[in-house]
């Protein structure tokens, strides 16, 4: 009985501190949502663990010293609920993760084949990215500028990638901003994201693409509004 007790409170007391732990600020609408979606699936898998495991401990506990045990009973009524229970979760996390799939700056190539041939971006800062062994080239559309390895993005606006690689298989992966796509050859890739918190972040390549894969990074820098217009304004004039 008082390991029982024990276990319960130990249970309580992680439960607690999970539910009060305040999760780090997103630095950007992509993260956002992920973060959203681990924080549902962990308040189900939570409380579903901590009920398995306290039931496991119960058991092992309350017939340590059975040397006869029977057979369990058929009991229809206990299996219809844990497999109706079991249908109720599998329908919950299919239909977050669908929602968090189904959002724009995750999938922007679905939100694209939506609009009928339409342009979902018309208002997003395009920038194009170029993958190649091993390095990244970054030209911003609306401007005659073309940096390397540095990504230069505006705080609070939606941008736009469109990926090429001029070789191999190759992904941009920005973990703190929640991007990650793979680059495929003799394609144009799409990749979309709105950074909330300026800052610097590190961009890798998420797939084994040679010898110099793990030297193939790069630094994104988000600037507010006035900070990036003046840095656009810098790299336009040396560039002219």
């Amino acid at each position: 009985m008082r390991l029982r007790r024990r276990v319960i409170r130990a249970s309580f007391v992680v439960v607690g501190l999970s539910l009060l732990a305040a999760p780090a600020t997103a630095q950007s609408v992509n993260r956002a949502a992920i973060d959203e979606l681990n924080a549902q699936l962990l308040y189900v898998a939570l409380p579903l663990t901590l009920f398995v495991e306290l039931t496991l401990v119960y058991v092992i506990y309350r017939f340590r010293n059975n040397d006869d045990p029977k057979p369990t009973v058929d009991d229809p009524a206990l299996e219809v609920t844990w497999t109706a229970a079991t249908g109720a979760i599998l329908v919950f996390v299919g239909v977050s993760a669908f929602v968090v799939m189904a959002n724009p700056y995750i999938t922007p190539a679905a939100a694209e084949a939506s609009t009928d041939g339409g342009d979902a971006f018309a208002e997003d800062t395009e920038i194009d990215v170029l993958a190649y062994q091993w390095g990244w080239e970054f030209s911003y559309a609306d401007a005659n500028v073309t940096t390397e390895e540095r990504l230069v993005l505006p705080a609070d606006q939606n941008v736009t990638f469109r990926l090429q690689t001029t070789d191999v298989i190759h992904a941009i992966y920005i973990p703190q901003l929640g991007v990650k796509q793979d680059i495929f050859p003799g394609r144009t890739m799409t990749a979309r994201t709105h950074a909330t918190e300026p800052g610097e972040y590190r961009l890798y390549c998420a797939e084994m693409c040679g010898a110099g894969h793990s030297k193939m990074d790069a630094t994104v820098v988000v600037k507010n509004q006035s900070a990036y217009d003046a840095w656009m304004e810098n790299q336009t004039t040396a560039a002219g």
